[in-house]
């Protein structure tokens, strides 16, 4: 502290009208305090506000941040150069814009590489492949002069009905906190201690949406949660807390959401204790787009504008996005005595202070030339596939129907609404079949002649038209076997289509699952269950395969469908991918990140449950028999977190402890042996939960705190290690302390939540 009041002082006595803070080598702190002693109350909001980048192009004040247009990635490079230009040289003080980028699994740009979907992302249980997935987003975003990332999310995956599910990790938030992270050290670099500057072809990373945003009552978009802080603080809040402080994110977006009737963007609990006390978060908040608007148009905590603009300052809002609707008012509020321009100081200098930190005062203009060698590479759109190929979880497989064997397999048919239909997911840049392999191309392309391939859309994702189901029962007829590829399809982002293409080529279907796309029912849409029905009842092998992107209630499938593929929104390679696992040239190493439910009424289901949540009389009734706690049905899921099925078989074995008890300077280690004891080489993901514990307030049976990834050639054995600290079983207390009670424990391995293979019991000591 007393060095860099050292530092400053000697900038400050020996640079007395020099510009310090276009100095690179001066110390951030020093840079921050000249830059916004030079600039006028104007300036000031303007840094706190967002434009387009065709918007800053005509303005006198600099914006905080300008967005990134939903057009080619071309386009988007040119406009940047030129907004950034203009920013530098056109207005008083030269502050360039962060420029903003939607890049959740890839660029939001028309010519991006496009990656599996997040949900498909966190079933691959692969961390370090979504680190080198978000570091080819980076570069490929930089490349067109993107600053930072509208992503990723850390909300937890608890209602299939919310339309946002697919753009989240996981259930669970270890797995949550292990993907997130993993993303935002990609995109960002590896970053320990505070903020420190972006390395070549890096970004800024922003974590939302803060907080409890994706359980809202109903499951429909908007609404409050209904959460208390002890659940807050265990469960999702720590996604987030490791973001700021493992991944130290540049930026945070509070949720749209309520809880207890104060909006997240004007929480002070959330956004000012929490975050920057607790945490020490030393980024920016910036608001979700119309967030501050919705204060006073929809939550109605403020009467108007300028009634919402303290409110948001005051909980620690710095950015209104998408416009200054809001923060425009604070310079009549400044003037009127209504609010301390010293607030305004506050939120300006954690902006500029993200602007230094990523060098973006020093920070070339991008090369529109370099594009073509940059974005959408051959080793790009490898790596999309090879997330997709390690996402898609094997469900079911009767009678080891699957693979396919391609050298005894004459005739196939391949039906379904998704069969020959790109789906990417929300915050797409598009839904043409151009931008994209197809299951129905994916399949062709793997079999050429050897196969004949009978094909027949059968029906459309919504509606109740079944005039296909003829061609598709025919189809199925006249084949050996039947792909059957149903599931929905989400918001695209397309102002002029695929690659420049008029966007009258984009599918006119409508949307069924995206941001504010929400169900109340999470059975199969429109006639796609009677269509597959259909094709059952002509006795031909079926295999059913699932692209869409919330969890959907299978009872009857999986009752009768003898072999079921879950491929969420596999990317522009999805085809590919699923055809390879079809026919068994990649082995499925996907597992569940959610809990499917059997029916909508058993909404909310999740594996970390506390012990009371299955209910007290285990006595589950049926249509037939009813019982209790619900009457016609068990309170099971369908499939547990956790799940999945492989080509091959592996055997756990060996499972070690380093000590049998432990106390807070203490850790224990855990290993266990797992043996391919198949015919093909696999991957197996060996997951480590802890629980049983008796704890002053409820907690969680088990609850996931290891799991690794690990490739097995037939015959082979490997160990795999985890290591148990004083933290994985830390809960908060009756007082709302965070500490950790002596008592004993289960140390579990399995293969899903359901099934656990080997324990061991260990004692926490004081």
């Amino acid at each position: 502290m007393k060095w860099s009041l050292c530092i400053a002082t000697f900038f400050t006595i020996t640079t007395v009208n020099a510009q310090v803070y276009k100095d690179p080598k001066a110390p951030v702190e020093v840079r921050v305090k000249d830059l916004l002693g030079r600039m006028t109350l104007e300036e000031k909001v303007g840094q706190m506000s967002m434009n387009s980048l065709k918007g800053s192009l005509d303005n006198p004040i600099a914006y905080g941040v300008c967005e990134s247009p939903f057009i080619t990635i071309n386009e988007i490079a040119s406009l940047s150069v030129k907004a950034k230009k203009y920013a530098r040289e056109k207005t008083r003080l030269g502050i360039p814009p962060i420029q903003i980028g939607e890049c959740l699994h890839g660029q939001l740009a028309s010519g991006a590489t496009i990656f599996p979907q997040a949900i498909a992302q966190g079933s691959s249980w692969n961390p370090m492949l979504i680190r080198q997935m978000s570091s080819v987003i980076a570069y490929e975003a930089s490349s067109s002069g993107v600053d930072q990332a509208l992503s990723p999310l850390f909300d937890l995956i608890r209602d299939p009905r919310f339309g946002r599910v697919e753009e989240c990790y996981a259930e669970d938030p270890y797995l949550v906190s292990q993907m997130g992270t993993a993303f935002v050290t990609g995109m960002q670099g590896d970053a320990k201690g505070s903020l420190i500057g972006l390395g070549k072809d890096k970004i800024m990373c922003t974590a939302k949406h803060f907080a409890a945003y994706s359980i809202p009552v109903a499951g429909i978009n908007l609404a409050p949660a209904s959460i208390g802080e002890r659940e807050l603080r265990s469960m999702f809040l720590v996604p987030f807390r490791d973001a700021v402080q493992k991944a130290n994110i540049y930026s945070v977006m509070p949720s749209y959401n309520e809880m207890d009737g104060v909006p997240a963007h004007a929480n002070h609990f959330l956004l000012d204790q929490v975050l920057r006390k607790e945490w020490g978060f030393k980024g920016y908040v910036f608001s979700d787009y119309e967030g501050l608007k919705m204060l006073y148009s929809f939550q109605h905590i403020a009467k108007n504008a300028e009634d919402a603009a303290p409110e948001a300052l005051n909980a620690g809002v710095d950015l209104e996005a998408p416009k200054p609707d809001v923060y425009a008012k604070l310079i009549e509020l400044v003037k009127a005595g209504k609010v301390k321009e010293a607030q305004i100081d506050t939120a300006v200098a954690r902006i500029l202070t993200a602007k230094f930190k990523a060098g973006l005062f020093e920070k070339p203009l991008v090369d529109t030339l370099q594009l073509k060698k940059r974005v959408h590479t051959p080793a790009h759109i490898a790596l999309s596939q090879q997330i997709a190929e390690e996402s898609i979880i094997l469900l079911k497989n009767d009678k080891q129907l699957l693979p396919l064997n391609i050298n005894t397999l004459k005739s196939l048919a391949v039906i379904g609404p998704n069969a020959n239909q790109v789906q990417y997911g929300d915050y797409s840049s598009t839904r043409d079949n151009r931008s994209g392999t197809t299951i129905l191309d994916g399949i062709k392309e793997l079999v050429g002649n050897k196969v004949r391939i009978n094909y027949a859309k059968g029906s459309t994702l919504s509606g109740q038209n079944k005039s296909g189901f003829a061609e598709a029962v025919t189809a199925a007829k006249n084949s050996d076997a039947v792909v059957v590829v149903l599931g929905t399809t989400s918001v695209v982002f397309s102002g002029i289509g695929w690659n420049g293409h008029a966007p009258e080529s984009e599918p006119k279907d409508p949307f069924t699952c995206g941001e504010g796309y929400d169900v109340t029912d999470i059975n199969p849409e429109g006639v796609q269950r009677e269509l597959l029905q259909e094709i059952y009842k002509t006795g031909k092998p079926v295999i059913l395969v699932l692209v869409h992107g919330r969890p959907w209630s299978i009872s009857w499938e999986k009752e009768n469908i003898p072999a079921i593929l879950e491929a969420w929104y596999p990317g522009e390679k999805g085809g590919a991918a699923v055809a390879n696992i079809l026919f068994g040239k990649v082995n499925p190493s996907g597992r569940l990140n959610v809990s499917i439910p059997q029916s909508v009424g058993h909404i909310p289901v999740f594996y970390n449950h506390v012990n009371s949540n299955k209910g007290f009389y285990h006595n589950p009734g049926s249509p037939d028999k009813p019982g209790q706690d619900y009457v016609f049905s068990s309170t099971d899921v369908l499939y547990p977190f956790g799940y999945g099925l492989s080509y091959t078989s592996f055997k756990y074995s060996n499972m070690l402890v380093s000590a049998t008890s432990f106390n807070k300077n203490q850790e224990v280690q855990v290993s266990v042996d797992v043996t391919n004891t198949g015919n093909v080489l696999g991957k197996e993901v060996v997951q480590m939960y802890l629980g049983n514990k008796v704890n002053s307030v409820t907690t969680p049976v088990m609850a996931l705190k290891g799991f690794d990834k690990v490739s097995l050639k037939p015959g082979e054995t490997k160990t795999v290690k985890f290591t148990v600290k004083p933290d994985d079983i830390a809960i908060w207390n009756t007082d709302m302390k965070q500490v950790t009670e002596p008592g004993t424990f289960d140390v579990m391995i399995a293969r899903s939540a359901e099934d656990v293979v080997l324990k061991k019991t260990l004692e926490y000591k004081e």
